[in-house]
């Protein structure tokens, strides 16, 4: 397959000034993130697309807890522990002539912010789902944020080389629940012992499946005319059944159009086996020849509080700019140290360059960015749009944070969700509570949890979506910060951030409600409800005073 978006780049080189190398660079990125439930073999799924595009020598399978092996990109403790991946990674390699930037996002649910964060830093994403499960619950979650920003889907229905569900019936869940439209590239011949392969739709030939044998360095043996007919007799019923199942599919028209793709409205589907290295060459391939290399973003031009006007920033202009995305906190736990991890949105990045921090407008110096594989890092030399870089961070960042070369922007950031359960941090050692706060405000800024300080109290509150956060939290503090913590249930229904156009208004409705409110990392004032009907009342008794149940971050209300 050739790149459509080749013939595109003169184009693009014609609008830079010299020689274009802003746009040819830009050009060769893919950036995208993997997406599923748990279970269904994402992490899996990351370990070989790393392995055939040469960044890793042997993929390790995320394994029972007693395991010594796990998967490149589950790089925290407690992800080698549990086997799930509950923080975002980041992995770049070069496959053919581009360069690939993977981020690898938390299945499970409680982690839901963490993975809409990393979904607004990228251009495509490849969905994986079990095939004998279907489409689970936090698909559905998932594919509704990609949806919010048309966010180009590719479709890998993993688990062939086990007794699974009727690809059709699979198909038809995904569009129905998803309600986007399916168009089968690969489809497999027969299922579980009796799965030999994938027949490409596209180029009418059978990829035949070998468990465990295709390797990186090992094509995966591909039948033509006359070898298909030899396999045929081999298994002439599994053969049947995909011939009438292909021609139903298109039958219903459900070839693919790369326009749609593009738009987020057909997604192309690949049927294979992660854990046997089946199906991985035609996802990347898919990645380097359809999915889209870095678009124009929306940013808004002037100062901040004012109304500027927007312009679409074009990924090659010669202005460097981007935003954060992410902070993680103890990526190495021998220099406890904080990255800010930064989407490239135009421009170049060189080391020691001077950019200027858009939500304080101060200047800053940008020494010594690295690029990333999991944990493991190397110095920057040079980055794109499309490109993830870490910028060391030493509490000046925070996500949503814009960094640009000259113009003022501002790029739309992205949203905390209010809480739905709330505990308070009890310290079995009474003399750890200075390593505690720091430990809680530094995982509130990584977004890991959402810290609030309740103005009577000292005691911080954590607001989180799921319970597993809080399991990871108290890990963490014990891992990094050497705090043993247990939480406890704080009685509290939900948050709401307040703000009201009349200052004095706003004073008065603190004094008033003064027992029920609380600060975030940002210094915004949240009003914490302990139940539907208290919150309801004070809706009712100030009407003057706007209740919100999302901010952006770095956003100050």
């Amino acid at each position: 397959m050739s790149d459509p978006f080749a013939a595109n780049l003169e184009t693009v080189v014609d609008r830079q000034t010299g020689d274009g190398h802003i746009a040819r660079q830009v050009a060769r990125r893919r950036t995208f993130a993997i997406i599923s439930h748990p279970d269904a073999g994402k992490t899996t799924l990351t370990e070989k697309l790393l392995l055939f595009g040469g960044a890793i020598q042997m993929a390790g399978t995320v394994k029972a807890r007693k395991s010594s092996r796990h998967a490149t990109s589950d790089w925290l403790e407690v992800e080698k522990q549990r086997g799930i991946s509950v923080a975002s990674s980041v992995m770049q390699f070069s496959y053919g002539d581009c360069v690939i930037n993977l981020l690898d996002t938390p299945g499970h649910q409680d982690f839901s912010e963490d993975t809409y964060r990393v979904l607004t830093a990228v251009d495509a994403a490849v969905m994986v789902v079990d095939a004998a499960k279907g489409v689970e619950a936090q698909t559905i979650k998932l594919l509704e944020v990609c949806r919010l920003r048309n966010t180009p889907i590719i479709t890998f229905i993993n688990k062939m080389d086990r007794e699974v569900r009727d690809p059709l019936e699979v198909l038809d869940e995904i569009e129905s629940v998803l309600k986007i439209r399916c168009a089968p590239v690969t489809w497999p011949i027969g299922m579980g012992k009796r799965f030999v392969g994938v027949y490409h739709l596209l180029k009418d030939e059978v990829l035949r499946f070998t468990p465990g044998e295709e390797r990186a360095d090992q094509e995966v043996e591909i039948l033509r005319g006359a070898e298909i007919e030899k396999l045929r007799a081999t298994c002439p019923r599994e053969f049947e059944q995909m011939r009438d199942e292909t021609e139903l599919v298109r039958g219903a028209g459900a070839s693919f159009q790369l326009e749609d793709f593009l738009k987020g409205k057909q997604t192309p589907v690949f049927f294979g086996s992660g854990i046997n290295n089946f199906g991985v060459r035609e996802i990347l391939q898919a990645l380097l020849d359809w999915a889209p290399p870095p678009q124009p973003r929306e940013a808004i031009v002037g100062n901040l509080g004012a109304k500027g006007e927007s312009r679409m920033v074009a990924p090659d202009e010669p202005n460097f700019t981007g935003f954060v995305f992410k902070i993680q906190a103890n990526m190495d736990p021998n220099h406890r140290d904080r990255i800010a991890f930064f989407r490239v949105c135009s421009g170049q990045y060189t080391p020691g360059m001077k950019v200027k921090q858009r939500r304080t407008g101060k200047e800053m110096k940008v020494a010594n960015a690295v690029v990333f594989m999991a944990n493991e890092r190397s110095r920057m030399e040079e980055a794109y749009a499309g490109d993830i870089i870490g910028i060391h961070n030493h509490g000046q960042l925070q996500i949503g944070d814009v960094l640009t070369e000259s113009e003022l922007l501002t790029y739309k950031g992205i949203p905390y969700f209010a809480p739905d359960l709330f505990s308070r941090a009890r310290l079995r050692d009474p003399l750890k509570s200075k390593q505690l706060n720091k430990g809680l405000r530094e995982l509130g800024e990584e977004g890991a949890i959402q810290v609030f300080a309740p103005l009577v109290d000292n005691t911080l509150l954590l607001g989180a979506v799921g319970q597993l956060q809080f399991e990871v939290v108290e890990h963490r503090l014990q891992a990094e910060y050497g705090v043993d913590a247990v939480f406890e249930r704080a009685g509290i229904h939900t948050a709401r951030w307040v703000t009201c156009d009349n200052a004095a208004h706003l004073a008065e409705f603190a004094r008033a409600q003064q027992q029920r409110l609380a600060r975030d990392v940002d210094g915004n004032l949240v009003y914490l409800a302990d139940n539907r009907v208290n919150l309801s009342l004070a809706m009712e008794r100030w009407p003057k005073v706007q209740f919100h149940d999302t901010r952006e971050h770095g956003q100050t209300l």
